[in-house]
């Protein structure tokens, strides 16, 4: 269901852990004529910080997102904190990127197609053209960027001017096997999901399933996290596992790898687009 502008927010903060935080922010709320339908509140005793997150809705007239904005910046600044109001109504938009394995780049479209997945795709990007017809056939816009050695800053150049043109609020690396520029990776931090094949860190390179066949592993998994500069290094915001044995072949593995890779980055853009992931440094808080 599509939110009507101004009747439902999310609204997310962080600061110094103090006393009369929520305090604070309720009082915000009950001026605005705003009634709290979920939230939720981690006081992080390593970093001494408060993180918050709450879902608002407005009866009667629609608010003025911008004056809400100007009413919460008050206590926000107060608090020293970082803050943002999320108008629910505004589509969050995901590029998504793929090379030539397309099972999280399919559950990504069918999702979204759906409904089940609170986003807008409005473009796949590739480096490769195997997955144009499928895009093309959800009615969505394919951009095939090659990229080599040679050509790599050509590449990036138009896919940074893909993702300005269409707005992009998310870029998701949907099994897309090209190591991004540290540059890019700075200039959208906090923007880009990328899903890799293991719990990190584990198995790394080549035919992770064969390697995980040789090693005889009993648990086979997926990480969800945003990118850094730092390779597959980047803060964590899904896991998903599966026990397994030796009766599986790799080609087996493989395929109950897919299965927890698309739910894993499915779960985390959810989250993401939704406003549930803090990102602090190397490490998130996830509110469910």
């Amino acid at each position: 269901m599509t939110s009507e502008p101004g009747r439902d927010v999310v609204l997310t903060l962080s600061c110094p852990d103090r006393p009369g935080i929520v305090h604070a922010v309720t009082g915000v709320a009950l001026e605005q004529g705003l009634t709290i339908l979920d939230s939720q509140q981690f006081g992080d005793p390593s970093s001494g910080e408060f993180h918050l997150r709450m879902e608002l809705r407005r009866a009667g007239d629609p608010v003025v997102v911008e004056d809400l904005r100007a009413a919460f910046g008050v206590v926000g600044d107060a608090l020293g904190a970082q803050w943002q109001v999320h108008d629910r109504a505004e589509p969050h938009r995901l590029l998504v990127l793929v090379s030539r394995m397309g099972h999280c780049l399919n559950d990504l479209l069918y999702r979204a197609r759906s409904g089940q997945l609170p986003v807008e795709i409005p473009a796949v990007v590739s480096n490769h053209e195997d997955f144009r017809e499928l895009v093309e056939w959800h009615g969505i816009p394919f951009h095939h960027i090659p990229v080599t050695a040679a050509t790599k800053p050509e590449a990036e150049a138009q896919l940074r001017a893909v993702i300005d043109r269409t707005g992009a609020d998310t870029v998701a690396l949907a099994r897309y096997m090209q190591v991004l520029s540290a540059e890019l990776c700075a200039d959208y931090s906090g923007r880009i999901i990328n899903i890799h094949h293991s719990l990190l860190p584990s198995f790394k390179g080549a035919k992770p399933y064969t390697q995980a066949h040789d090693r005889g592993v009993k648990v086979i998994g997926a990480t969800a996290h945003y990118v850094t500069a730092d390779l597959d290094e980047g803060p964590i915001i899904e896991q998903d596992f599966r026990r397994v044995d030796h009766r599986l072949t790799p080609e087996q593995l493989a395929q109950q790898g897919q299965e927890l890779e698309a739910a894993a980055l499915s779960r985390a853009i959810r989250w993401h687009a939704e406003h549930r992931v803090v990102l602090r440094g190397g490490r998130t808080v996830v509110f469910g």
